[in-house]
This record gives structure tokens, C-alpha cells and sequence, in this order.
């Protein structure tokens, strides 16, 4: 299914959408895709941020490894360590300047570690500079204390954002600018949080298919989200009145 184009309807039909592909996500990374030590929850708040999909790690068991585990779980679930095939990658030149301390611990309620977010952009995040800005410089606190992040922005570029969500992400990590390619205004940008940060990006635009991206659990070890089945999947539950606006002919 092609990326629909969501300015065509109303920002809560959107936030409808929204609430589907988080709960389509989910059930995607805790359906086999994790390995069995992690699990992924809804809609969760931590760090002072409110991801939309929060995936934990529960406690090592007695005589367990620490290492980056390929090796899949029986329910499928494993950790890969080939870069991720994407079509642009950036990374920070120094250990990311931000940091006050070498490491920092955040944890749940449940008390497991929290160690990657995924975050839907949605229209009210984009609705003003305040918006804008809570949004980026939360982003980058959660990269901060090397938490790792999942950012999907199917929205345009907004006046405050011209150059996407990640150029806003970025410019407050680096202090550099980022240019969108001018075919891909739509951004899929995944981060690792390492001794420094990388930048796995994917410029999308409508029309195009989503394609699988990497939600890194530790540096260097990454499972891909399917994102174009679980987008689907919540398209489904989209009422057909409004589907027929999003399937309608270009304008």
C-alpha cells in the first residue's frame, strides 16, 4: 500500500489512523520480532516524553550475555548487525556533545529498562514553534541518556520544520543543517545512541510503499519494523468515508 496523503483530511482522522498503526506496531515487535528479553508497550511516557511505541528490556537471566544476540528467539525474534539498508546515513563527527554524565538510568514504572521509543509525528506536534520545539528538544534528551529512537514523519514540512522533522532533530544534536531531498519531503529516520549518534534516514513521499526500518535495541543490534504491513493493517480500521478521500484521485 502507497504512503496516502494525510493533509486531505483532518488532523483527528489522522490521529485516528494514529492509534491504530501504534497499536499494529506493537503487536508486530511483541509477535516475534523481539527477542524474548524485550517487549514493546503503547502509547507509555518516560524521560518525560510520550512515545508512542515504548520497548523495554527485561532483566538478564542468571548466567545470561550482555553481547549483541543474532541467533532468533523460538517466536522469531533476533538481533541483526548488518548496517541497515537505507539511503542516507549521518552521523555525529565527536561523542554527542549533550552529554553531561557517561551514563544515565531511566526506567518504567515496571521497573525493566527502557531502551527505544518509536514516535509517530503527528499534526499537533508540527502546530506551533512551542509544539516544535517540546517535540525536538525531548527527542534529543531521550538520545541524551542513549536511549535509542524511531521517528515517522508521513507529514509535509511545515514553516517550522522545512527541512523535516529529522532536520530539526538534527540541527539541535549537531548544530549542522540537513537538506531533504526535494523527492523525498516525507522523512523514516532512525537512531542509534551510541558513544556518538547515527542517523539512518529514508526521504519518502506520498505514493511511495513504506519500507522495513531498523528500531535499534542496543548499538550495533537492531530489529526491522515492518512498516508497510502494520500501515496497512491500520488503514483497515480507517472508516471507508475517509478512506475514499485519502484513495481519491490527485488534486
Amino acid at each position: 500500500m502507497t504512503i496516502h496523503d494525510w493533509t486531505r483530511v483532518e488532523a483527528g482522522i489522522f490521529h485516528d489512523f494514529h492509534h491504530g498503526w501504534i497499536e499494529e506496531i506493537k503487536r508486530a515487535l511483541n509477535g516475534g520480532l523481539l527477542p524474548e528479553d524485550y517487549y514493546a508497550l503503547a502509547e507509555q511516557h518516560a524521560a518525560g516524553f510520550g512515545p508512542d511505541v515504548l520497548t523495554l528490556q527485561g532483566p538478564e537471566e542468571e548466567g545470561g550475555t550482555s553481547g549483541p544476540r543474532t541467533t532468533p528467539s523460538p517466536g522469531g525474534g533476533g538481533l541483526l548487525l548488518a548496517p541497515p539498508k537505507v539511503r542516507l546515513t549521518a552521523e555525529t563527527d565527536l561523542e554527542f556533545y549533550r552529554r553531561k554524565q557517561s551514563t544515565v538510568g531511566v526506567r518504567h514504572v515496571s521497573g525493566d529498562r527502557v531502551v527505544a521509543m518509536v514516535e509517530i509525528v503527528s499534526p499537533g506536534n508540527k502546530s506551533s514553534r512551542s509544539a516544535l520545539r517540546s517535540f525536538v528538544e525531548k527527542a534529543t534528551d531521550l538520545l541524551d541518556k542513549r536511549m535509542h529512537l524511531l521517528v515517522l514523519d508521513l507529514l509535509p514540512p511545515s514553516p517550522r520544520d522545512p527541512q523535516g522533522i529529522h532536520g530539526a532533530i538534527w540541527g539541535e544534536i549537531t548544530g549542522q543543517d540537513y537538506e531533504a531531498p526535494t523527492d523525498g519531503p516525507l522523512t523514516l529516520v532512525a537512531y542509534e545512541s551510541g558513544l556518538t549518534v547515527r542517523a539512518y534516514i529514508e526521504p519518502m513521499a506520498v505514493g511511495g510503499v513504506l519500507p522495513y526500518m531498523p528500531l535499534y535495541l542496543e548499538p550495533g543490534a537492531y530489529v526491522n519494523v515492518p512498516l508497510d504491513a502494520t500501515y496497512q493493517s491500520a488503514f483497515r480500521g480507517v472508516p471507508r468515508r475517509w478512506q475514499r478521500v485519502l484513495e481519491g484521485p490527485s488534486r
